[in-house]
This record gives C-alpha cells, structure tokens and sequence, in this order.
C-alpha cells in the first residue's frame, strides 16, 4: 500500500477480487494494484486452500483499500459507508444504478451493493446545504432527504432555496 498510513481492509467471504473487479467497472478512478495468494502458513492458519487468493489490493480515488478474503465469519453492516460526492443528477443516477445492481436499498441516498457493502450517493453540495447558517434552510434540505431513497438534487435545492413568507 505504499506510504498511506491508514488503508481501510475490508473483510470478503472469497469474493474481494470479483468485488476489486466490479468496483472498477464502475469506477474509472480505481485500480487493483496487487493480488495476494495463500501460501502454506496462510492456509493452514486460515483453512483456505494454497494458491487461492488471499487479498487484492485497490486504490479507488487515490485512496487504498485491502480486499481480504477472509471467509464468512465477518460481514458488512451499513455502519461504515462509502460516500461518493456527485455533482449531477446523472452522476448520481449512474453509480445508484450500477451500485444498486443485486443490492439494497435504504434511506437518504445509501443502499447496498451486492457485496453487503454500504455505499452514500449524494450531490457533492449536500453538506454545505444541510450546514448552512440559516437553520430553516438546513431543515428542509433534512426534511427533502428524510422521504428519499435515491436523492434527487432538483427537490433538495428547491427545499434550499424556498422563499418564505415572514
């Protein structure tokens, strides 16, 4: 992984190469930079076969991740996520859609790959909009969100930029 200090390893139950591959179909920001296989110690210690993969490395925007294939012991759960900020509706529409494929979905823009992993697809402004100083205009951004599944950027900015009456 080279000179990041902190690489995130995410636990596959023999299936982190088929996840690495489907994340850079997706992605055209991702690359698997090196595939581990098990060797003797590994497979007597992990019970998995000599010669069957034991991890593939990836970067996904610059990022590095360990995909270990670890077996079914350990699972994904929606308490860690990976946000992909969007500027467009048509970015968010194409990884919903390619992400959702065989998965999940859930509230605010998260759904589930068909890995278990969790995944946030949001317009890049959402935070800046769900900050802003005028509180009324932040609680109707979260009162727009709250009804989504998939965030659709037109109904959050009208929530943003709705006059009202004093």
């Amino acid at each position: 992984m080279g000179k990041q200090k902190n690489t995130p390893c995410l636990w596959f139950d023999g299936n982190a190469v088929e996840a690495a591959k489907f994340f850079k179909s997706i992605f055209t920001d991702c690359k698997i930079t090196s595939i581990t296989r098990y060797g003797e110690a590994g497979s007597k210690a992990s019970g998995f076969p000599k010669g069957t993969v034991m991890a593939v490395s990836f970067r996904l925007f610059g990022q590095g991740y360990l995909g270990l294939n670890g077996g079914p012991t350990f699972k994904f759960t929606p308490a860690v996520s990976f946000m992909v900020n969007c500027k467009t509706q048509k970015e968010i529409d194409k990884y919903w859609k390619k992400l959702f494929g065989g998965g999940q979905t859930n509230q605010c823009g998260w759904l589930t790959d068909k890995f278990g992993l969790s995944w946030q697809i949001v317009p890049a402004k959402l935070g800046k909009m769900l900050t802003n100083k005028d509180s009324r205009k932040s609680e109707r951004v979260m009162a727009a969100l709250m009804q989504m599944t998939k965030i659709y950027l037109k109904v959050l900015e009208r929530a943003y930029n709705q006059k009202i009456k004093e």
